[in-house]
């Protein structure tokens, strides 16, 4: 067994998962999560095991008994969940990520991968162009777990020689599989409404703006970090991003096509989240040291949603992976 990714059937973990036993072959990657595949998510039916990343034995156990070459480690409590228990997003976030790097070094694993993201930046870092190097105060609970856990994999590099890599995501969008309860949500659910023809509330303002990355571009991205030859990399955590939008933006480009779509604005607590991120961020590292460039824009993506969210609909209505479905 290669490959072990764990929270396999979350949002990014998912469409991975399926991209790795692709390329690998499905009995070189264990897909591990806390609980089973959502009924009719792509993971539904495939080979899996019950992990808990917070449990150090569970995860020593594993690990001895596979000789992984590589691990994700995409288990996490998101900003928006992680505000609604803080202390469970602390929990799972950081001893999660602990563990995870602690078997890593006992056990050999040539090369680990762990996601950090917008959150690790505040109020009082630049909003737009971000850099990758500058203050990094969150104000969420998720954000600073994602601080922190930049902070331990660098230790762990730098301390044991780990090869650890990982990229602070923006908001990520997909038709494949549901949200996992973060920031950005809205930038998947109001696509899958505008096809139902249903009027949709967002959670943000209509000017709140944001990164965002396309799934697509996000599996590119991964694979291209981890491909990269060591030596190459001049840090070990790298701002990445595709486009920036706003929900305006969005509702524009949906009615294109359904001119008619309503849509209403309550902000909820997330809003407070979203105006402490970053409105663009500076992706140039990623883009000279391993070559980063994202092929979706607002417009590309916005016309792929409308299309697999229709097609997904039309072929199965009562399909409980997409939101509001």
């Amino acid at each position: 067994m290669r490959v072990l990714v764990t929270g396999a059937f979350g949002q990014i973990g998912t469409e991975l998962t399926e991209h790795l036993r692709a390329m690998h072959g499905s009995d070189q990657v264990m897909a591990a999560d806390i609980r089973p595949p959502r009924a009719g998510s792509p993971a539904a039916g495939q080979p899996w095991v019950h992990l808990d990343v917070t449990d150090a034995r569970a995860l020593e156990s594993l690990l001895t008994e596979h000789r992984f070459e590589t691990i994700y480690h995409l288990a996490a409590i998101l900003s928006g969940k992680g505000e609604e228990n803080p202390q469970a997003a602390y929990h799972v976030n950081m001893t999660g990520t602990m563990n995870v790097l602690e078997a890593a070094r006992k056990h050999g694993v040539g090369r680990l991968f762990l996601p950090s993201s917008i959150a690790v930046f505040g109020q009082d870092s630049p909003r737009d162009m971000t850099p990758n190097e500058t203050v990094l105060r969150p104000g969420s609970m998720y954000g600073i777990t994602k601080v922190a856990g930049e902070l331990l994999l660098e230790y762990y590099v730098q301390r044991y020689g780990l090869d650890v890599r990982s990229l602070r995501f923006p908001g990520i969008i997909s038709y494949k599989t549901e949200p996992g309860g973060g920031t950005t949500d809205y930038a998947v659910d109001i696509f899958v409404h505008a096809v139902q023809g249903r009027r949709y509330r967002c959670f943000l303002t209509e000017g709140t703006r944001l990164p965002f990355m396309y799934m697509k571009d996000v599996i590119r991205a991964v694979d291209a970090l981890m491909d990269a030859p060591a030596e190459l990399l001049t840090r070990r955590c790298y701002n990445i991003s595709g486009f920036s939008a706003d929900p305006g933006d969005f509702i524009r480009e949906i009615r294109r096509v359904y001119g008619d779509f309503a849509v209403s604005f309550k902000p909820d607590f997330r809003q407070d989240i979203a105006d402490s991120w970053p409105r663009s961020v500076d992706d140039s590292p990623a883009r000279q040291d391993w070559g980063w460039h994202p092929e979706y824009d607002l417009s590309r993506v916005s016309q792929d949603m409308l299309k697999h969210v229709s097609q997904i609909l039309q072929q199965a209505p009562g399909l409980g992976c997409l939101p509001g479905a």
